[in-house]
């Protein structure tokens, strides 16, 4: 199936979500632009508003008018967000009231005890249920000197970090063994821009001054790289694609797709605002997405096109997604005829003919998106059940998928 066109990539929801968390800790109007919508990014519109916050649509803007952290509501909700989760409890655990963080869906089955250990760390109350949602919580935070692991998600130091420079003292946390540092650079690039100054030490030791404040100010959210990866991919092995709306000075992770395309083969044209991938025969690859675990999904798809086996490091960071999500690939793309075996930390796909079966996408947003893309493999569309996955990152990916394809 050939696939020819030019996508506009939807804003980037990490960028989104920590930039509307942030705004709402401000005393002024923040004005959001070039913004786009999906399911995480509304929970935490919903849970701003539940701060006080003031929200009006104006366009491709949004703008916001926060009093600070002024809590009147004691019951949110994070939606399906893990994001939203870890950064707004430590944000409530800033005040001495009772508040209580639940989930919908798959954050329901996620693991919340980092979110836990981390809080009690800092002097709150706070408990879970046997390790998961909801969690209860009661501050003040206390600030401190304390130590955190970063293995698992730095999403947990990126909700201290933004907490923490309104504590009544100054703070420093230690991190064992943080992964996924570009979205801790992503962090601190917002919190700057927003009037707050942090320091750190080689991303082992952040120094967090207190009793900062935040400033209102205007922010423009930039393209989102990690749907862009599935189209840039797509165009890598089924036709010509052009992406547009992507920051090739990026802090976002997934920006390395560019650097793995190359290295299969793949033509890659740069430009200012845009990225072209074009069809050629590809190689296998090697890569270590240790830091940047979400291109695993377009990954696998390139790797599908591959002559030869393809390595990819940091199967580890997959295990507490929005499914297991090494396993559901193996299992669903091992019914595409796909092979896809775990080596330690690696896991390795041979390249070959796809057939077609339907795909369960169990929930997870990423593995329905790698899936459309496996249809062009195919040459025929593939039924996937549970689509609406894509819903929580990127709602217009298959409208995007088939108007390539009529291009």
């Amino acid at each position: 199936m050939y696939s020819r066109g030019k996508i506009y990539a939807p804003a980037s929801k990490s960028y989104f979500q920590r930039a509307m968390a942030i705004a709402s800790l401000t005393k002024g109007i923040t004005v959001l632009k070039n913004v786009s919508w999906c399911d995480d990014t509304l929970a935490v519109k919903l849970m701003i508003r539940q701060l006080g916050s003031i929200i009006r649509k104006k366009g491709r803007n949004l703008v916001i008018e926060s009093n600070g952290l002024i809590l009147n509501e004691s019951v949110f909700n994070a939606g399906e967000s893990g994001l939203a989760l870890r950064m707004f409890a430590p944000v409530l655990a800033m005040t001495d009231k009772n508040v209580v963080i639940r989930g919908d869906g798959s954050l329901k089955k996620r693991p919340a005890g980092q979110v836990t250990d981390a809080l009690s760390r800092f002097g709150v109350g706070v408990s879970d249920n046997n390790g998961f949602l909801p969690l209860k919580i009661k501050g003040p935070v206390k600030p401190g000197i304390v130590k955190i692991d970063g293995s698992l998600t730095s999403q947990v130091l990126t909700g201290l970090l933004i907490a923490l420079p309104l504590a009544a003292g100054d703070s420093e946390i230690i991190v064992d063994n943080l992964k996924s540092k570009p979205y801790i650079d992503m962090t601190l690039e917002i919190i700057n821009h927003f009037g707050v100054d942090i320091k750190h030490d080689n991303y082992q030791r952040f120094f967090i001054k207190g009793n900062q404040k935040y400033k209102a100010t205007d922010y423009s959210i930039e393209g989102d790289w990690s749907g862009a990866a599935f189209f840039l991919v797509a165009g890598a092995v089924s036709g010509e694609v052009e992406v547009f709306n992507l920051d090739l000075n990026s802090k976002q992770a997934d920006k390395r797709i560019i650097d793995v395309l190359k290295s299969a083969g793949a033509d890659v044209v740069t430009k200012s605002d845009s990225v072209i991938v074009k069809k050629k025969d590809l190689e296998a690859f090697e890569f270590d997405a240790t830091d940047c675990p979400d291109l695993f999904p377009p990954l696998v798809c390139l790797a599908a096109a591959c002559k030869g086996t393809s390595v990819i490091k940091g199967v580890s960071r997959l295990k507490h997604k929005e499914s297991d999500r090494a396993t559901i690939l193996q299992k669903e793309f091992g019914n595409l005829g796909l092979r896809i075996n775990f080596r330690d930390d690696l896991m390795e796909v041979t390249g070959g003919k796809i057939n077609i079966s339907a795909v369960d996408s169990h929930g997870d947003h990423r593995i329905a998106m790698a899936a459309g893309v496996m249809s062009l493999l195919s040459g025929k569309e593939i039924v996937i059940n549970g689509e609406e996955a894509v819903n929580k990152s990127y709602p217009g990916f298959f409208d995007d998928l088939k108007a390539l394809q009529r291009q």
